[in-house]
């Protein structure tokens, strides 16, 4: 039987559902949701708008965002447990603790038990606007600070950074947190999305899809890309090393992160607004030089481009966050901050119409053989 079965590790290639969300062409470089660009969305619109595309399927009108921006807005709060959980944990990852919280999350609010797709969109509004909630109460409380309450006059980007740092964002701060979101709102059957969807294929909540979405985006090869980048950053030092950098590594056949996509054979199209971000932010708060080395380490990786090791969006997202001050253990729990509604209308898209997601393993063990007694082994 082994002979005549073709196995795709990792599902490489394998297409088990439709999806009306994402629309990814990696030898082009190109990804839309729900067919719009995702250049339109990075540079048109905000992330309240982008989550209502994804969820309900078309970009909303003045009322209907104006709506769905209040119902956001009015999920700004945790029960006061999550805060006594999060002080017992505080010594933990960020990862470790957010999963943690949403998890006491699902006991502690009757109403996450709902299944069904309304009860997914309600839950999945409460939880968008809760997670961030989370990560910056325990970035607060770890470092001996109350959290701070969050801001209804805000956006969701700005709020989290208020949150976080307990100071008003700028303008162009808050908007490229907000276009940072949006970029990372929503990729199609990536592992996170995946393993929610295999959980809700068991007819579980959509708190139990959310907390294995966020164990699987823990895992350093999906989640943890702009962190290394960032350590690469630290390890280069000034512009005029990235080239012996990149030698070396392709010397030793050794990665150079931020380059390279499971999907992705040209540049990812999410990289530029990522790039012109990184620039910017760079020259405002006198810190040119980070932008200076990336630029370095691309100009450096140019010939490999063929082999399609093209940049991808979290090459310049770390030094996003490092310029704002914010700790490398909390990129991560960024990422989750932006991809909440992909996690959420993937497992909507799941339960619509669910089948128990079961693949199959090839047996590769020992023939079979006789039990063997204890008294002769």
């Amino acid at each position: 039987m082994s002979e005549d079965v073709k196995i795709n590790r990792g599902l490489k290639g394998i297409y088990f559902e439709r999806c009306g969300v994402s629309d990814i062409n990696g030898s082009k470089g190109e990804l839309s949701y729900r067919g719009y660009s995702i250049h339109d969305l990075a540079t048109k619109s905000t992330f309240e708008e982008v989550c209502y595309l994804l969820i309900f399927g078309e970009l909303p009108s003045a009322d209907e965002l104006a709506s769905f921006d209040a119902r956001l807005k009015a999920a700004r709060t945790l029960p006061a447990p999550v805060f006594d959980i999060i002080r017992a944990a505080k010594d933990g990852h960020p990862m470790d603790v957010l999963r943690t919280a949403v998890s006491a999350l699902a006991a502690l609010e009757p109403q996450s038990s709902n299944v069904g797709t309304e009860a997914f969109i309600e839950n999945g509004i409460r939880l968008t606007s809760q997670v961030p909630m989370i990560i910056a109460a325990h970035e607060a409380i770890r470092n001996g600070r109350e959290p701070i309450a969050a801001d209804p006059n805000l956006s969701h980007a700005a709020n989290w950074l208020w949150m976080l740092k307990g100071e008003l964002p700028s303008e162009d701060a808050a908007r490229l947190a907000d276009v940072d979101f949006i970029l990372h709102a929503e990729h199609g059957a990536n592992a996170s999305s995946f393993a929610a969807r295999v959980t809700i294929g068991t007819e579980a909540n959509l708190h139990g899809g959310i907390v294995t979405a966020l164990s699987t985006l823990a895992g350093p090869a999906h989640g943890g890309a702009a962190e290394d980048v960032m350590k690469m950053v630290h390890d280069i030092g000034t512009p005029e090393n990235a080239a012996a950098y990149v030698k070396e590594k392709r010397g030793k056949r050794e990665a150079v992160t931020g380059f390279g996509h499971r999907v992705y054979r040209a540049e990812d199209p999410r990289a530029r607004h990522m790039r012109d971000g990184v620039k910017k932010l760079g020259e405002e708060m006198g810190a040119p030089e980070w932008y200076e080395i990336l630029q370095g380490v691309v100009e450096a990786m140019k010939p490999y481009a063929r082999h399609g090791l093209n940049v991808n969006v979290d090459f310049y997202s770390g030094v996003i966050y490092q310029l704002h001050g914010i700790p490398m253990d909390l990129y991560v729990p960024i990422f989750a901050i932006g991809r909440m509604p992909g996690w959420i209308i993937q497992c909507i898209e799941q339960q619509e119409s669910n089948i128990l997601i079961r693949p199959l393993t090839l047996y590769n063990g020992p023939e079979p053989r006789d039990y063997v007694a204890m008294g002769d082994r």
